[in-house]
């Protein structure tokens, strides 16, 4: 007797079912997707009980025939691909023809469809229930495809039951139409949830992708959060095929990373509002959420998440998208490479904003020299020895520097390092994408929507220091708020990377008493090849047996209680940091920690001159915005705001 038998076509159908349709998300998702590979301009989603009881897409596409209409029904019935290369290449949303007789086989479900361009007066009808097909009619529809899906998982009561609450399922398809909205800007959206318009997203036209991006963004986002547009483009060179000779250059792939990312400052405690596509397809890949946060760096706050619409544009060829049966994840050829280039891209755009903001900070008068549009408040004399913040800096740094070297000097491709040195007699201002909030830390759009000169380059007032940490200073456009302590780490944290980079090495002290320290196989391998890394970086680390090494150097502003967990977390931090790391940038973290503890504190009072002395050494810094822990360094509250917590407008 044969055990293996082949499975009934509609049981085949309910298992592929089970890997495709997971939610009612999952449905839109998939007939969304077709809308837009059929070049529709508007779909209409319609959905009740949170896709339970109904889920109704209706496009304006392309459309089928009659034939098609029915093939379509097959299981790997698709218009996309032809051949098995074609695999490698996928440049549409669907490819692999399951999902329309997948969700056939769990609802009851109805597909109408004309074609766009053809001369035959009616559409074609096909009425299914739980995969099999009912009746083929002729019907009066419009042009282009209506694929009405009721009942789903009917027929499948214990998948019905791990469905979650209406509003759970609503919100799962609203958040897939706002990925889809934000891919294609130029299409409108329409979702209806039980009879009522929930939102609508018409057509944005624009002469560029970034400009219609933007008019969606504002749809789906507001207008009160600040953006900054990235445009990076880059080479990504692939690595050699083993089992093709290398003759003469590596060959390269064309990568392009566009879009928009918040301001410092602008961050959500979830990710909830950080939309990352590959070649248009919105996709979960943990590479990528890592090169944002590597991006902003110290220009985000510990546990929070940028905001972002980010868009990565390479050859199909390079992508994966086959990897995962809903298709949310993708794999790149080069992973490590095109995470390095999307951290890079950010982090150049935040650079730029730093030095765009402080190009002509020889055009702004020192603070002393603001005529004042009244008499200052006088600060309160030092009940102690003043701080000498120059002092204070030599004694962290030992010698450091009087002039800021800029930080953007370690990436030389990036064409604003070196003017950052320098800085402009004219100041150009940034192309503004939206009102500016005032450099650097509020999500409050204080002032009226135009473009404003940035904070650091108008001219400040002292008035007086509150709470002994909070320098009160006025503006010709309101009031303006520094941390001290914040911007005194700032400005020590950029001196000492700026002597690091000079050295190409951090400085080493010698241990009284080398430890040792063992570890595992797979930890003791990965550690063996960075050693050189870790030297760099001022950290004495030698083989001293299989898996045992003898940790004998640390650096001065060290100080590591136990050894063994100080070089786990450093093998935690070159595998987080990935290949082509540097030991600036990996000594970074510990930099920041320890100007923290070197900068200016609350109750450290200031003289006036010191103050003055703060605010031009925070002018020369390369991003002077925010803390090397990423919270602001300024915060401006605008007349108008003021205006408005008095009663005084509307």
């Amino acid at each position: 007797m044969n055990r293996i038998r082949l499975l009934p076509e509609q049981v085949a159908n309910q298992i592929a079912a089970g890997e495709v349709v997971e939610r009612p998300a999952s449905v839109v998702k998939e007939l969304v997707e077709n809308a837009l590979d059929a070049e529709a301009t508007r779909i209409q989603v319609e959905i009740g009980t949170g896709g339970r009881s109904l889920i109704r897409v209706t496009d304006d596409g392309l459309g089928m025939s009659r034939d098609d209409a029915l093939l379509c029904l097959e299981r790997h019935a698709t218009s996309k691909l032809r051949r098995a290369e074609d695999l490698t290449a996928i440049a549409t949303m669907g490819f692999r023809g399951e999902a329309i007789p997948s969700i056939a086989s769990v609802s009851r479900f109805t597909l109408t469809t004309r074609e766009r361009d053809s001369l035959a007066p009616e559409a074609t009808q096909v009425i299914i229930n739980g995969g099999k097909i009912l009746e083929v009619k002729a019907a009066a529809s419009p042009a282009g495809t209506s694929v009405e899906v009721r009942q789903l998982f009917f027929n499948l009561p214990a998948r019905r039951k791990f469905l979650r609450t209406e509003e759970t399922e609503r919100a799962h398809i609203q958040q897939y139409l706002t990925l889809a909205a934000l891919a294609w800007p130029a299409v409108g959206f329409t979702l209806s949830m039980d009879g009522r318009i929930a939102w609508q997203f018409p057509p944005v036209e624009g002469t560029t992708g970034s400009s219609s991006l933007l008019g969606r963004l504002r749809q789906v986002l507001g207008n009160d959060v600040p953006l900054l547009p990235v445009d990076f483009t880059a080479q990504v060179e692939e690595a050699p095929d083993p089992d093709a000779p290398t003759i003469g250059n590596r060959p390269v792939t064309p990568l392009r990373v566009w879009g928009f990312i918040g301001t410092p400052g602008v961050s959500r405690s979830t990710r909830e509002q950080q939309f990352l596509f590959v070649n248009r397809r919105p996709v979960e890949n943990r590479g990528l959420n890592f090169a944002l946060l590597e991006g902003y760096h110290t220009a985000l706050m510990k546990g929070r998440y940028p905001v972002c619409c980010l868009f990565v544009d390479l050859d199909p060829a390079a992508v994966d998208v086959n990897v995962h049966p809903q298709k949310r994840e993708v794999r790149f050829r080069e992973e490590p490479a095109v995470r390095r280039l999307v951290a890079r891209a950010v982090r150049e755009t935040l650079l730029r904003f730093h030095q765009e903001l402080a190009s002509s900070s020889t055009a702004v008068q020192a603070v002393q020299e603001t005529p004042p549009a009244s008499a200052p408040i006088p600060v309160p004399a030092a009940t102690q020895s003043t701080l000498n913040l120059a002092s204070a800096t030599a004694t962290v740094t030992d010698s450091a520097p009087t002039t800021v070297a800029p930080i953007g000097a370690r990436f030389p491709s990036s064409p604003q390092a070196s003017a950052a040195a320098t800085p402009s007699t004219a100041y150009v201002p940034p192309t503004p994408v939206t009102t500016p909030i005032p450099a650097a830390a509020s999500l409050r759009a204080s002032e009226p929507l135009r473009p404003a000169l940035p904070l650091l380059q108008v001219p400040l007032r002292l008035v007086g220091v509150v709470g002994r940490l909070y320098v009160v200073l006025e503006s010709d456009r309101g009031l303006v708020l520094l941390d001290q302590h914040a911007a005194h780490e700032r400005i020590l944290f950029e001196q000492m990377l700026a002597r690091l980079e000079a050295d190409g090495q951090a400085a080493s002290q010698r241990l009284l008493l080398p430890e040792t320290v063992e570890l595992p196989p797979r930890e003791a391998a990965f550690l063996r090849d960075h050693l050189d890394t870790l030297s760099r970086l001022g950290v004495g680390l030698r083989e001293f047996g299989d898996r045992t090494f003898l940790l004998d150097a640390l650096p001065p502003f060290v100080k590591a209680g136990q050894p063994r967990q100080f070089v786990l977390e450093l093998v935690d931090a070159l595998k987080a940091a990935g290949t082509g790391v540097n030991a600036v940038r990996l000594g970074e973290d510990v930099v920041a920690k320890t100007v923290c503890r070197h900068a200016v504190k609350a109750n450290d009072p200031l003289a006036g001159r010191e103050l003055e002395r703060l605010v031009e050494d925070l002018r020369r810094c390369t991003m002077p915005y925010t803390c090397p822990h990423g919270r602001p360094t300024l915060i401006e509250m605008g007349w108008r705001d003021l205006e408005k917590r008095f009663g005084r407008t509307g």
